[in-house]
């Protein structure tokens, strides 16, 4: 599986982006979750957002309120609309995929495949 992230800019605080994260080829279509982390310089990479196969949803505190994290129909795009940008929101933002790969000893293995990352920057 391949992930492409994109939408990633410079942004004045307050201001809003989308990014996008299209997955292609094989095992796309055993994808199950999908998610957004973040690694701003210096920091660890951490989770903002995650969308399950059937639609849940859960978010980082930090980005409550201000970010959405959505899904296509076919399950193979997820996106994340930022609004209410802050400073603190500059990082690499990475998409993550879960693939379900089972086995007859571990039916519920799966593994997980990242984008390359896009940078996003939100001035002051």
């Amino acid at each position: 599986v391949q992930l492409v992230e994109s939408g990633g800019g410079l942004v004045q605080a307050g201001g809003s982006l989308r990014l996008s994260c299209i997955a292609s080829g094989r095992g796309s279509e055993r994808i199950n979750d999908m998610a957004w982390y973040r690694q701003a310089p210096g920091q660890p990479r951490e989770l903002v957002a995650a969308i399950t196969i059937q639609g849940s949803t859960r978010y980082a505190d930090s980005v409550k309120g201000r970010f959405t994290i959505l899904r296509d129909n076919a399950k193979t795009t997820v996106y994340l609309q930022m609004n209410s940008l802050r400073p603190e929101d500059t990082a690499v933002y990475y998409c993550k995929a879960r693939i379900a790969v089972p086995t007859i000893e571990q039916p519920g293995n799966a593994l997980d495949a990242w984008g390359q990352g896009t940078l996003v920057t939100v001035s002051s």
